[in-house]
């Protein structure tokens, strides 16, 4: 048993000499670098535009909802004051109405989301697109080997988010005039 376990620690070791062994010079340095992609998403130039701009395309939507919702609470605030008073034709009728309204307006709520959240998706996709050129770019210029976007914990002199906001930021100003043409 002693044997086994002497040749299992003679073998761990022999890698860890060879690796002494090895002059300095020859030995690389590995370069890592981390990335907080919430960051970017809530600091960079592109993301607050694509932000603005859905923003901008859903607004009108989402008042005409808010006022349709509105407008069914005090229809079904009215009916509820009223329902004693009403025959039982009425209030059957007027019911129905309700619940049309409602259904209606759970209809439109449900679609707008759908709508908002693909349109989000499309927006959050581009930015991820050129936030990943950008960490790529990053990266060769500044010879990285790794690049992490998740991690429990990360050194903060390896954290180079905010170098990829500023040149997100840089290439959004370069690329605005641009998009205007």
């Amino acid at each position: 048993m002693k044997q086994m376990i002497r040749a299992a620690a003679g073998a761990f070791l022999v890698p860890v000499f060879l690796l002494a062994a090895v002059p300095a010079q020859a030995q690389e340095t590995f370069r890592i670098g981390f990335v907080n992609p919430d960051r970017v998403l809530r600091e960079a130039q592109p993301a607050k535009a694509a932000q603005a701009k859905l923003e901008a395309e859903f607004l009108k939507r989402e008042k005409d909802l808010t006022g349709q919702g509105d407008a069914l609470k005090a229809a079904s605030e009215k009916f509820e004051r009223e329902a004693p008073t009403l025959s039982e034709s009425q209030r059957v009728s007027r019911q129905r109405a309700l619940v049309d309204q409602d259904r209606d307006f759970q209809r439109k709520r449900r679609e707008f989301q759908e709508d908002l959240n693909a349109r989000k998706n499309e927006e959050l996709q581009q930015v991820y697109e050129r936030a990943n050129r950008v960490v790529k770019q990053v990266a060769e210029t500044e010879k990285y080997d790794a690049i992490l976007q998740e991690a429990i914990y990360i050194n903060p002199k390896h954290d180079i988010t905010d170098k990829v906001i500023k040149a997100l930021n840089a290439s959004a100003g370069s690329s605005a005039p641009a998009a205007g043409k």
